[in-house]
């Protein structure tokens, strides 16, 4: 029975639901626009936090690394401080030079193995103090984006929460006279609004133009829109055209816009 109601509808009767969809969408897009780019900044801002927490996480095992490599050398200097200890005990009881020259050649390589463990031990050392400052600036940046970030969700949260409710009512009111137009016509009007830069897919003839891309209309034109006899679009801008009076705006107030 809807649809046989639906297909009842007259040209003129079809252009005002239309047109009051057009009005009812544009508040919606009012919302929309009221909330701004707050959406987008958090998505935004909660990519950055993640990719610095990353860093900073990946900073943090380059540094376990280090340390790691720090506690490998300091053994093996140890380890050769006590070679060294026992080679110069063992001096004191050689039979030979040869004995004592060899022990003398293993103290002097010990000797520069504990010098190469302390030169990689500072070399880590100093990776860390500049990865620890790459850390603390990260670590800088993300705690001033995570406060930003609790503000622009607060902002958006508060805006979300005052409009949430009119933007239901206005949608559930869409919905219902989208089921009033007819599945082709609606499927039109839709891809116009989309590719319309200001989201109007219906717009009224002012000042003898459309009042899209305000190309003039010629006036056979504007006469068969004020007939309502048919669906006319500006053969510019492809939006549907409807007389003023179909807006409830006079001819004289459409003049004057």
């Amino acid at each position: 029975m809807a649809k046989k109601e639906e297909k009842e509808l007259t040209v003129e009767e079809r252009l005002k639901t239309l047109y009051h969809l057009q009005t009812i969408l544009s508040e919606v897009d009012r919302i929309k626009t009221l909330r701004g780019e707050l959406p987008l900044e958090v998505q935004d801002l909660e990519d950055e936090i993640a990719g610095l927490q990353t860093r900073v996480t990946n900073f943090a095992e380059e540094i376990a690394a280090l340390n790691g490599d720090i506690k490998q050398q300091a053994a093996m200097r140890d380890q050769a401080i006590a070679d060294i200890d026992r080679y110069t005990q063992q001096q004191d009881n050689v039979r030979n030079n040869r004995e004592y020259d060899y022990l003398t050649k293993e103290i002097e390589y010990q000797h520069l193995n504990i010098e190469l463990a302390e030169k990689k031990m500072n070399e880590a050392a100093r990776k860390i103090d500049a990865i620890q400052a790459e850390i603390d600036h990260a670590q800088e940046i993300l705690d001033d984006h995570k406060h930003v970030l609790a503000d622009k969700k607060s902002e958006l949260s508060e805006i979300v929460s005052e409009t949430k409710q009119d933007e239901e009512k206005l949608r559930e009111q869409a919905k219902k006279l989208e089921g009033k137009i007819d599945a082709r016509l609606l499927t039109a009007f839709k891809r116009i609004r989309k590719n319309a830069r200001n989201g109007l897919g219906v717009v009224y003839v002012q000042r003898n133009a459309c009042g899209g891309c305000f190309n003039r209309i010629p006036a056979q034109r504007q006469m068969e829109i004020k007939m309502h006899k048919k669906i006319i679009v500006c053969e510019y801008c492809g939006r549907i055209l409807i007389d003023p009076a179909l807006a409830g705006v006079s001819e004289a107030d459409a003049k004057n816009e």
